[in-house]
């Protein structure tokens, strides 16, 4: 599996003349140093380092790093909002689509280890309530969605135990923990990634859901 985190070789500085930096270069590097030393150890500097460019070129993009945090923040919660829109709206069982978005959920994390780790395993700092914001209601988004279709199985009488919320939650809970625990945890030797989400969700299933 490709979950390790390492930070990327440091580039060059760029010469002067070289033509402005891209938004997603810096959105890249800087993703990787938030993960690496926290929001307060992310510097604007640090990040410009990184990138090969003078702190006054990265002020040309972005204002600040608050800003280049939400970003960061939005772009990966968009995504997973639109992974879970998408499937919701599938001809499918409601059993199927679970399946799908806990799947989708889990291969999301790994597809994009930092940004994951970003959103859904640092803790939320007072001086960040745009990102606050952010995650909150595209977060609410998705776990709405994937509630409702939780609704929809409970509406065929077909959850073993629990209200709709706490199966929601659960199962929840049990994604997150697999996929964080695959990307902190790269050396353990874990099967194939795919093979471990299909055994935890289609176990989870099985336990929570009848034929």
């Amino acid at each position: 599996m490709t979950t390790t985190l390492n930070r990327p070789q440091r580039s060059a500085r760029k010469a002067k003349g070289h033509g402005h930096m891209r938004r997603a270069e810096i959105l890249k590097a800087a993703e990787q140093i938030f993960v690496a030393e926290g929001y307060e150890g992310a510097t604007i500097r640090k990040i410009a380092d990184e990138v090969g460019v003078s702190s006054t070129c990265l002020y040309m993009h972005f204002r600040d790093k608050d800003q280049i945090l939400l970003e960061i923040v939005t772009a990966a919660m968009e995504e997973l909002s639109e992974l879970s829109s998408q499937v919701v709206g599938l001809p499918l069982s409601p059993v199927e689509r679970v399946r799908m978005l806990l799947r989708g959920y889990i291969n999301f994390a790994l597809r994009n280890p930092n940004a994951y780790r970003l959103v859904f395993c640092s803790p939320m700092s007072e001086g960040q309530p745009e990102k606050t914001a952010a995650m909150h209601e595209l977060g609410s988004e998705c776990s709405e969605r994937f509630l409702g279709v939780v609704r929809e199985i409970a509406a065929e009488g077909r959850l073993k135990a629990g209200d709709p919320q706490a199966v929601h939650h659960a199962l929840w809970a049990a994604c997150h923990g697999l996929a964080t625990l695959m990307i902190m945890k790269p050396s353990l030797d874990w099967a194939p990634a795919e093979e471990m989400s299909n055994l935890l969700v289609d176990g989870l299933l099985f336990g929570l859901i009848t034929d």
